[in-house]
């Protein structure tokens, strides 16, 4: 009895410090499928981090604002200015000068897409003399091979083109290969043929919730929610139901 009282008030969340309006708001990257997408028809939110915005709305008995915004810098800008109380991004070590990381709550893996009959069996062929690598600007996957790459030449596009768009550049070879989170280049590879995905991701990086610089509180009280819905199975039914490929759930923090 006194085990299951313990766990219960480990759990209970603050709805004064996670939602201080009365409303919990949060924002993802709406081009980022590891994180959700928008039905461009309704508009409806789904994947990963709606979903856990929703079960937190629900535990503080609170209603939710989901706002699916254009690229990691306005996911930064709406929690660093207080329009949102949390935010989904890829760990990465400059946003965190900026905001505080929870712990992550999903892997994601990042992988080339290249040509059916490119050369390239491995992440590391890519990086030779005379190769073109395409990436999003600002995106955790262009930050590593920009910053890792030595002999190959990396160019950053601006936004997150179509699908159509973006396999006619790589067939077309503007681009000898695209970095890119796996999820994302397997849909690529899907709605493009002539095009296949890297059997290796050559980075892994964790999906976590980002809170206003120094809100201890705010950040604990969301790991400790992560810490359940990692445990319980629900980040796991979350990804299999919205079939984000490339990504698992995020092994216990030590």
């Amino acid at each position: 009895m006194k085990l299951l009282l313990a766990l219960v008030l480990l759990l209970q969340l603050p709805a004064a410090d996670l939602a201080p309006t009365g409303t919990l708001r949060a924002s993802f990257i709406a081009t980022n499928p590891v994180q959700g997408r928008v039905d461009p028809s309704t508009k409806e939110v789904s994947g990963p981090a709606p979903d856990l915005v929703r079960e937190l709305a629900r535990r503080l008995g609170v209603k939710y604002e989901i706002m699916p915004l254009e690229n990691a810098g306005a996911v930064l800008a709406s929690v660093t200015s207080g329009k949102a109380d949390i935010g989904f991004l890829a760990v990465e070590a400059e946003r965190a000068t900026l905001v505080d990381f929870t712990d992550p709550y999903l892997d994601s893996g990042a992988a080339y897409a290249v040509r059916t009959d490119a050369p390239f069996q491995k992440s590391a062929d890519v990086d030779r003399p005379g190769v073109t690598v395409g990436g999003i600007a600002g995106q955790s996957p262009e930050v590593y091979v920009r910053e890792h790459l030595k002999a190959a030449k990396v160019v950053s596009l601006p936004s997150v083109p179509p699908n159509a768009a973006l396999g006619k550049m790589l067939l077309d070879r503007k681009f000898d290969a695209f970095a890119a989170n796996r999820t994302r280049m397997e849909e690529l590879i899907r709605d493009v043929p002539g095009l296949r995905v890297l059997a290796d991701d050559y980075m892994v990086t964790g999906q976590a919730i980002v809170v206003p610089k120094g809100n201890t509180a705010r950040r604990m009280a969301v790991n400790r929610f992560l810490a359940d819905v990692r445990k319980s199975g629900f980040v796991k039914r979350s990804i299999d139901t919205g079939k984000v490929a490339g990504v698992k759930v995020s092994p216990e923090p030590r």
